[in-house]
């Protein structure tokens, strides 16, 4: 099941590149979304997945049993979560924002710090 895991894990990280190399600030917004759910998978996997044997330590005992799962990455992935999607709320009022004010979603438009016709600044004191 792991190896099925790890595949899925690449797959994601492949769209998410491929994504973010785009030049539409909207597909860029996607990726970002897609690479934060293939950490999340990254480190849920990370963790084993096993069923049989709860992460619990029993009383008398004082580490858990050889075959659990890790309860720590489980515990990452919920803080990741909730960081993952305040970041993209973030971007996307950000990318909502520069489309009204630039009326493109185009990136390479977008570059442009200055407007053209506008005469240069001063180029020495």
């Amino acid at each position: 099941m792991e190896a099925v895991f790890s595949v899925l894990v690449g797959l994601f990280f492949t769209v998410a590149i491929y994504l973010m190399l785009s030049r539409h600030s909207v597909r860029l917004l996607l990726g970002i979304a897609i690479l934060g759910n293939a950490v999340n998978l990254l480190l849920f996997t990370a963790g084993r997945l096993t069923r049989e044997v709860p992460p619990i330590i029993g009383a008398g005992e004082d580490v858990l049993a050889t075959n659990t799962a890790n309860p720590l990455p489980q515990a990452l992935i919920l803080t990741a979560i909730v960081i993952s999607f305040c970041f993209f709320c973030f971007l996307a009022v950000l990318v909502w924002r520069a489309f009204q004010e630039l009326k493109t979603d185009d990136t390479n438009e977008m570059r442009a710090a200055e407007p053209p016709r506008e005469p240069l600044p001063p180029l020495g004191y």
